[in-house]
This record gives structure tokens, C-alpha cells and sequence, in this order.
């Protein structure tokens, strides 16, 4: 196809994109708008978004694009029953999205993208799972401290086989999560299989889950203990006033849980991090292109002795800490091996109520070493006891153990 001749292609694609526009508001496939400025500012403000990306399509995309207006025109009018234009483009940037074969890429509806609004604030409706997908399979990152589903027994590591009657096989990961969300009081029943167990129904009673993300206390012999169950929008602030409240108490050495932590907001894990290695690198953000974005510590030096406890749900930004202790040698990291979630998603608003959420880059830890899925190993391993009565909390005795002995 000669330049002319794609450039007519070009041309006529945005023809019929218009038309399509005009002609499903005239028959009622979109909302007709009242007032006559406005639609035609639309009109000509989406005739120029639509020419700047026609602009930047090869020729077997253009190819593509107009099969997509074509199949849409067909289901409109052939098809027997009632049909929304809108649901049908809808439905093709969901297949778009999936398409890519990434569990951590998605087309977040409004409601979706509601509740991740209201997650990163601290507070959101459901049962209080973390989700993570494991080699095709829905697994269970972490179970929240305090909610529904930590009080029923979920565990870290647990595979969600059916949410109520659904089969979650090649369910996408936020319809999942969407799926086990709901009001306050309303119930939802999960089937859970456990290495070693047959699979078991677990009902759950939806609650409001609100995020207390930090926590602390001195424990024997001026050991203190923060833990963090996730990194939210207050998650460094709040962890600073804990780290000046616990010094003023005599802390002389610390305990970092990010046991079960799942993750959540980065640049809160950055803050983090920043309070406890020496000044330097904590991690490399890398992008599509190769190029590598590196945030850093200022911190002078590490003021108190630290140990780090992690296991298999501790995930995404609570690795990046973790790793950061680990390669800058600014404690020690006991526990079992972490989930592996070392991939970046940033999500991308298309209008005012919805977004793709699209995984951009990896983040390496300072000695470049790639997390996902591979996780951190700790420098001590300690196992949990597999009695579920027990009291005891091995990994955390271990870590008071390594403080005493370095005075």
C-alpha cells in the first residue's frame, strides 16, 4: 500500500468511525447529547484524537481496526436480541487487554476502578484476600490482618478453585477480585484447595476491610517490632512516627514484619526503605525501552540492628524492601521465600470511571537482581509450625534470638 493510498485508508477509517458515532446516537445505540456546542466540540475533538492514532497504526493494524467496526455494525444489526454499542466496544478493550497474557494487565470498569480508588486510600469492601496468579492457577498473595477471610483460616499459598458456583479457570485475576467483593454483610463462598487437603468451601461474610498498615511495640530487651500488613497512601509517614515513637521508648534493635504483606503503592515502599539502608540505591524501576529509573536512600548510616521477617506473602513492594535490606547488608532476612511479584503496573484512566491497568516495567533490587517470579530467599530459613494450634511463632523467636546476640 502506497502512501497515498494509506492515507485515504486513514481517512476513510475516521469516516466511519464518525458515522458509526452519528448513526448509533440517531437510533439510540449512544446517549444523544442536548446541547449542539457541545456535541459538536465532541465530534471535532474526537475526530482529532481519532486522526493521531490512526497517524501511528501500520498498515495491518488499520487492517484490523476497521474488521473491529465491521464486526461491531454486524452484531448490531443481526443479531436477534437487544445490543449496546457500548458494551460491545467495552468487551473488545477487555479481549484487548487479556490478549496480552498478562494476569496483572486489565480493563478496569468502573466499579473496578472505584474500588482500587478506595483500596489505595485504605478502605474497601470484601473479605480481605490478597490475589496473585501462579502459573495459570488463582492463589491466595495474603489474607489481610483482622478481616473475614484471615479469621476463617485462608492461608497464604491457598488456590481458590470456585468463587460461589464459578470455576475460576481462566478467570481473569480483578474479575475475580470483583467477584469476591460485594456490600457489607452479603456472602460469598469460596472452594480453597491446600497442598496435602481436599478442596473445602469456605462462606464468608463480606465487611468493610479498613487498612491499619502500621503497627508497633517493644518487645523484650529493647526490641522493637513494627509491622506493616500493606503499603498504602500514609504507609511511610505512619511508619516514621512509629520508628521516633519506639526510639524514644529505648528501642536498641528492630524487627521488620512484612510477613503476608502483599504489596500495594512503591513509592511508599521507597519511603520505607529509605529509613532503614544506608544511602544508595533501593531499587531500579526498568521500562519497555531498557531504561532504568533507580530511587535511593539518604540515609547516612542504619541507626539500630534489623531483622526482616518474610514468607510466602510477602509480595511487589514489600520484596522491594526486603531485597533492599538484603543487597545493602542492612539486616538480616528470616523466614521462607517471598511470592515473586517483581513487575510495575501503572493504571491509566480512558475517561472519568475507567482505566486499563497495564504492567509497564520490572523493578530489580540494588545488585540487579530480577524478582519476579522468583522471590527472595531469606538468609535464616525458619518454617511455621504446621500444628494449627500452636502458639508459638518460630521465625519471630529466631529474629529475637539474632538481635540478642549481636550486643
Amino acid at each position: 500500500m502506497n502512501s497515498k493510498t494509506h492515507r485515504i485508508a486513514r481517512l476513510t477509517l475516521s469516516l466511519l468511525l464518525i458515522m458509526n458515532f452519528v448513526l448509533g446516537a440517531a437510533v439510540g445505540w449512544a446517549q444523544p447529547i442536548r446541547n449542539p456546542f457541545d456535541q459538536s466540540f465532541f465530534l471535532n475533538a474526537s475526530i482529532m484524537e481519532i486522526n493521531y492514532y490512526l497517524s501511528q497504526m501500520e498498515q495491518d493494524e488499520l487492517a484490523t481496526t476497521l474488521k473491529l467496526l465491521r464486526a461491531v455494525q454486524v452484531v448490531k444489526g443481526l443479531y436477534v436480541g437487544k445490543v449496546q454499542g457500548n458494551s460491545l466496544m467495552t468487551g473488545s478493550i477487555k479481549g484487548m487487554v487479556n490478549s496480552i497474557g498478562d494476569p496483572y494487565s486489565v480493563y478496569m470498569d468502573p466499579k473496578m476502578f472505584s474500588e482500587l480508588m478506595m483500596e489505595t486510600k485504605g478502605s474497601f469492601g470484601g473479605v480481605g484476600i490478597v490475589l496473585g496468579v501462579r502459573e495459570k492457577l488463582l492463589i491466595v498473595v495474603a489474607p489481610i490482618e483482622g478481616t473475614p477471610a484471615e479469621k476463617a483460616g485462608i492461608q497464604s499459598g491457598d488456590q481458590i478453585t470456585r468463587i460461589d458456583t464459578q470455576n475460576t479457570k481462566d478467570m481473569a485475576l480483578d474479575e475475580a477480585v470483583g467477584k469476591i467483593r460485594g456490600p457489607e454483610g452479603s456472602k460469598v463462598t469460596l472452594t480453597i484447595l491446600r497442598p496435602g487437603a481436599e478442596a473445602q468451601d469456605y462462606v464468608l461474610t463480606r465487611d468493610t476491610i479498613v487498612l491499619k498498615s502500621v503497627s508497633g511495640k517493644i518487645l523484650e530487651s529493647g526490641i522493637g517490632y513494627i509491622r506493616i500488613s500493606m503499603f498504602s497512601e500514609t504507609t511511610g509517614k505512619d511508619f516514621s512516627e512509629k520508628l521516633d515513637e519506639l526510639t524514644e521508648a529505648g528501642m536498641k534493635s528492630l524487627i521488620l514484619d512484612l510477613r503476608n504483606n502483599p504489596g500495594g503503592l512503591i513509592g511508599e515502599s521507597v519511603k520505607v526503605a529509605g529509613l532503614l539502608v544506608p544511602r544508595g540505591p533501593v531499587v531500579s524501576v526498568i521500562g519497555k525501552d531498557g531504561a532504568r529509573e533507580t530511587s535511593e536512600s539518604l540515609l547516612d548510616k542504619p541507626t539500630v540492628p534489623l531483622v526482616v521477617l518474610i514468607n510466602g506473602g510477602s509480595a511487589s513492594a514489600s520484596e522491594i524492601v526486603a531485597g533492599a535490606v538484603q543487597d545493602r547488608g542492612a539486616g538480616k532476612l528470616i523466614g521462607v521465600k517471598t511470592f515473586g511479584k517483581g513487575s510495575v503496573q501503572r493504571v491509566v484512566p480512558l475517561d472519568k470511571e475507567s482505566a486499563v491497568k497495564i504492567t509497564i516495567a520490572e523493578y530489580h533490587t540494588p545488585k540487579d537482581r530480577a524478582i519476579h517470579g522468583k522471590g527472595l530467599e531469606p538468609d535464616i530459613v525458619v518454617e511455621m509450625s504446621k500444628d494449627k494450634d500452636s502458639k508459638t511463632d518460630p521465625q519471630l523467636e529466631k529474629a529475637i534470638e539474632v538481635l540478642k546476640a549481636t550486643r
